[in-house]
């Protein structure tokens, strides 16, 4: 159960001058984490998350944190998930480095995607880091 594959959509972004750093998971089978693409799991991660943000702009405005890094999903082992998300997550909020968080994001993940929408185009996954 330990290396069960976990995909988690997380939202860098700011409100109010805090930081915070929502996110969503569900596990996934162990053919699905190593696709191209995170699929209807992705769509289905990505929508409940921002759902969750634009409920949270009641609270003031909202600003994306880590630029088009801001929304990602990842593919991580659920012990990783569970271990050392947490740590990663309080010592950002706390005022850690953005692009060091990032890169130890990408460090406990496999896969990892953005997630844009560009006019008129449905959304898409995006090899993080891009190449």
């Amino acid at each position: 159960m330990a290396d069960t594959p976990y995909l988690i959509a997380l939202a860098f972004l700011e409100q109010n001058g805090t930081r915070a750093l929502p996110l969503a998971g569900r596990s996934l089978p162990a053919a699905a984490a190593g696709r191209e693409d995170p699929g209807e799991e992705g769509r289905g991660l990505a929508l409940e998350l921002l759902l969750r943000v634009w409920q949270r702009s009641d609270q003031g405005p909202l600003r994306r944190a880590a630029g088009d890094a801001s929304l990602l999903l990842v593919v991580m082992p659920m012990e990783a998930m569970s271990a050392q998300l947490p740590a990663l997550k309080a010592a950002w909020i706390a005022g850690g480095d953005t692009e060091a968080a990032l890169q130890q994001l990408q460090a406990l993940g496999s896969t990892a995607w953005t997630v844009t929408i560009d006019k008129y185009a449905p959304l898409s996954f995006r090899p993080f880091p891009s190449s």
